[in-house]
């Protein structure tokens, strides 16, 4: 299962993202229940009355946020952070509606929608944030302007990798990890890729040959496209769930491994574990150089 101390990165935001789109797309929020004013910030002024009575779009995603947007104009932009998730009951998936009628400590944020599906925000460590603000004005929203390209999105390709790790002295792990150079990758994804790629996680990301630059944007995108895949048959499993979206079960090849073995054929060693930038990283001392 997905550890719970690192953040949902974006296979888990994009399963979420579905969830929602599958419960809520079309749909009439009729009542929001603001638990708090605040979450990690506080929540946009009038929220409860902005959301009432709106009819939900569509749902994007853009890096690790989830985007609604909604009949009035305005989009409302969620982050799930290191502890939020959100919880879909009653309506459709009948047999959670039991569950939903008695709160949660930590259920900040109701939202009922016209068809009786009830959708929850849960967050034990207040890390998670919401927004709203106008339909097409998210790119310059202080949250997402500095964010780079998305990692399965035609900007990212092995020119702009290239150019981003040329002559630099940072480790590549670090490099990968800045959501500057790429949106929406995290820890766990990142150790994966570099054991895919070959690539020692402490090497210098200008020291990374041309021939394995060009091999990480593939495997970053096969990557991802792997764990999404792996959260979309757990969406199809979901009404067996507690109707919680986001976390599945994925089978890592390094991450959370230290001292198992290796899984590569005729290999011999052990996954090791070191911290960089105050993360785990771990990897094949034998497979990546």
């Amino acid at each position: 299962a997905m550890p719970r101390g690192d953040m949902p990165e974006l296979p888990e935001v994009e399963t979420v993202r579905r969830g929602l789109d599958t419960a809520m797309r079309g749909r009439r929020i009729v009542r929001v229940d603001l638990r708090r004013p605040d979450l990690r910030w506080p929540l946009p002024e009038g929220m409860a009355e902005r959301l009432t009575g709106a009819t939900v779009e569509r749902l994007r995603r853009r890096s690790k946020y989830i985007m609604a947007d909604l009949s009035t104009g305005e989009t409302l932009l969620i982050h799930l952070g290191m502890s939020g998730r959100i919880l879909v009951s009653g309506g459709q998936l009948g047999a959670f509606h039991a569950n939903s009628a008695t709160p949660e400590k930590h259920d900040h944020v109701v939202i009922d929608l016209d068809d009786a599906t009830r959708i929850t925000f849960n967050d034990a460590r207040r890390f998670g944030a919401m927004d709203l603000l106008q339909t097409g004005t998210e790119d310059t929203h202080w949250l997402l302007r500095d964010l780079g390209p998305e990692p399965l999105g035609n900007a990212f390709d092995e020119t702009y990798l290239a150019a981003r790790m040329k002559g630099r002295a940072t480790p590549v792990k670090s490099l990968l990890l800045d959501q500057k150079t790429v949106a929406g990758l995290g820890n766990i994804y990142v150790c994966e890729v570099l054991f895919r790629a070959g690539v020692h996680p402490a090497r210098k990301a200008g020291r990374v040959s041309a021939s394995r630059v060009a091999t990480l944007v593939p495997i970053i995108r096969e990557v991802l496209g792997e764990a999404i895949e792996a959260g979309g048959s757990s969406l199809r499993d979901f009404r067996h769930s507690d109707g919680e979206l986001g976390y599945f079960q994925h089978s890592f090849r390094v991450y959370d491994r230290e001292g198992a073995h290796c899984v590569t054929p005729g290999c011999t060693g052990a996954i090791a574990r070191i911290a960089q930038s105050g993360r785990s990283t771990f990897y094949c001392p034998h497979c990546q150089r």
